[in-house]
């Protein structure tokens, strides 16, 4: 049984789109996405620096286009490589890599949401200096009371071991003069307390932009971050995209639904490790794979049919 999921914000690495765009034919692809996008993808994937690329409205367009390029080279014959998995689920912005790869919208569709998302959510973040910061470790009930105290909100619940904490700067600040036991702080390379409050004017424009969206129900099981339930209808996929904007991220339930599924292989697509990471603490023996440049791509097409029902074998076994 295999899992296929996108990295979030903060996984963007400076010049990690280089080794792909080698290749002419994703360069075209990595261009067309950059223009329904209105970005230079690959100026900002190859020359960028950390701070170029840790702004909102260039960082999730790159990793949503980063995501369907490497998947686009995973598939052939029109077949994606997402209809070769049984589950797939993205992380904050990942979740619209996921949606596009099991067909809920457009490619296309995809970066104009995610350029509009963004732009909104870095819009949102310039009315209040607003950060992220990574606890590590610590008793979970004391870490949820600690961000409690403070004014924080526990934006990105990862499993055992590691929650995300948002909020304004001086509140992360006071944070870190005095954090909880046996926690380690890792401030995030994001711009903005995603997935509070603070994002709720951006939900308002994603609401109004995604009313025109043909929406269709995902041809794979697809994970919502919300509450890590299966989501088939294409329209309620949009809604809770939108609504994420503003919520926190229960990635720890999108695993627990992993796990209830007999997922035996979980394969993370570029620029990867964040999830792989979560999953080796998370998911105890499934086999992971991090996906990262195009010289594992024998190797991963091994990895996914190794994986794969024998049912979504069979159908795509010339494809992948």
């Amino acid at each position: 049984m295999l899992a296929i999921v996108a990295p979030g914000q903060g996984a963007q690495t400076p010049g990690f789109l280089a080794p792909w765009i080698a290749d002419p034919g994703t360069a075209d692809r990595l261009h067309w996405l950059g223009t329904a996008a209105d970005l230079d993808l690959a100026h900002y994937g190859t020359e960028g620096d950390a701070e170029e690329i840790r702004d909102t409205a260039i960082a999730q367009p790159l990793l949503v286009a980063a995501g369907l390029i490497a998947a686009a080279a995973l598939s052939s014959s029109g077949t994606s490589l997402f209809d070769m998995a049984d589950v797939a689920a993205g992380h904050s912005v990942g979740e619209l890599t996921a949606a596009a790869g099991t067909g809920v919208f457009s490619e296309e569709t995809a970066m104009i949401l995610v350029r509009e998302r963004g732009r909104a959510m870095a819009a949102a973040s310039a009315t209040t200096p607003t950060s992220m910061t990574a606890v590590v470790g610590g008793d979970r009930d004391e870490v949820l009371a600690a961000l409690e105290s403070h004014g924080l909100t526990a934006a990105n619940n990862n499993g055992s071991g590691q929650v995300a904490a948002a909020g304004t700067v001086e509140q992360l600040a006071a944070f870190a003069d005095n954090p909880p036991r046996r926690t380690r702080l890792f401030p995030l390379s994001v711009a903005g307390a995603f997935h509070t409050h603070h994002m709720q004017p951006a939900v308002a424009h994603l609401d109004a932009l995604t009313r025109g969206i043909t929406a269709r129900n995902p041809r794979t099981a697809l994970l919502g971050n919300g509450d890590g339930a299966v989501v088939d209808d294409g329209r309620d996929v949009v809604s809770r995209i939108v609504r994420q904007v503003a919520n926190p991220v229960r990635w720890d339930l999108c695993m627990d639904t992993m796990a209830a599924r007999g997922i035996t292989g979980l394969l993370e697509l570029p620029p990867s490790g964040t999830l792989t990471g979560i999953a080796k603490r998370n998911l105890k023996g499934v086999q992971l794979f991090s996906l990262n440049t195009p010289d594992q791509l024998d190797d991963a097409r091994a990895f996914c049919r190794t994986h794969a029902d024998d049912a979504k074998l069979r159908h795509g076994q010339d494809n992948v």
